[in-house]
């Protein structure tokens, strides 16, 4: 079990609590349960960034400028994660804005070179993921950072088990095909138990992350018979939008 959460946290971000681990397709697959603990360790630390940016800095310092730290704790994540579904939604993005038909789409995803589209979206996602963390009132703006990627993970494990794999190879798939069954309510329950103690906002948060999930995955789905690697990851951006959205109101 632990080991599995390991595996899941040394593909996912650029943290390590332990060495290099063996990878093997049964291994990944029986990872996807745990996300939402990645994702809880991801939520950790953007709140200790939030303490010491928020809390701690204005004591030792008379004058600081509150755009500065808003940005880093938007780019925080995207550090954490070595932009890894930063670069799967912008993928996602050119191939689904290319107006090409289904196979062209997915060659446009695989391709390593980012397109007009996938940077403008991007942008826009940065943008308006900095806006609501500048909006957030301070008090809950922890509570936002730590669910943030708790539920965007959530979303991940949403397409891996509810929807097909869009491709006959590629790294997704051993995610897809070693899940597991009972994979989605492992990772429902953790993530249940790990927003519960941040009330109504939480579990209101968590309506709306599953409902963005789903939402994404069949559109997506209709578009290219499945979703992809790249996919899985313009979900949780997606969803993390979502989520600081409910916690706005």
């Amino acid at each position: 079990m632990f080991n599995d959460f390991l595996l899941g946290l040394q593909f996912l971000t650029r943290l390590r609590l332990s060495g290099e681990l063996f990878w093997d397709e049964k291994g990944c697959g029986r990872s996807v349960r745990y996300f939402p603990l990645v994702g809880a360790v991801l939520g950790l630390c953007l709140v200790a960034a939030w303490q010491v940016l928020y809390v701690w800095l204005p004591t030792w310092v008379s004058t600081y400028p509150p755009t500065v730290v808003v940005t880093i704790l938007t780019a925080l994540p995207i550090l954490l994660t070595g932009g890894l579904h930063c670069d799967g939604f912008m993928d996602t993005m050119d191939g689904l804005f290319s107006g090409r038909h289904r196979p062209r789409m997915l060659e446009i995803m695989k391709d390593s070179r980012v397109g007009a589209h996938g940077v403008t979206t991007f942008l826009m996602l940065f943008v308006l993921k900095w806006s609501l963390i500048a909006d957030l009132a301070a008090l809950t703006l922890p509570a936002a950072l730590f669910a943030m990627p708790v539920l965007g993970r959530l979303a991940m494990v949403v397409g891996i088990t509810c929807f097909p794999y869009a491709r006959e190879n590629g790294m997704g798939r051993a995610f897809s095909a070693y899940a597991g069954e009972g994979a989605l309510w492992v990772a429902l329950a953790l993530s249940f138990l790990l927003v519960l103690p941040l009330g109504g906002q939480g579990l209101i948060a968590l309506v709306a992350a599953l409902t963005c999930a789903f939402a994404c995955g069949f559109w997506v789905s209709r578009k290219l018979g499945g979703l992809t690697g790249d996919v899985y990851g313009a979900m949780t951006e997606i969803t993390e939008v979502v989520v600081l959205l409910a916690f706005l109101y």
